[in-house]
């Protein structure tokens, strides 16, 4: 089970998010590492 990566609080602005967000045949994704990111989780490899 991943553990968590701190307990800060950070204030994301949607325009920061979207920076994230790629097109990939027509879907948008995240990778798994940015979103680990925002949720504050570790991500395993």
């Amino acid at each position: 089970m991943a553990s968590l990566v701190s307990k800060k609080v950070i204030v994301l602005k949607p325009e920061n998010v979207a920076q994230l967000v790629f097109f990939i045949r027509g879907e948008k994704v995240m990778f798994d590492a940015d979103l680990a990111m925002l949720y504050g989780w570790k991500c395993a490899a």
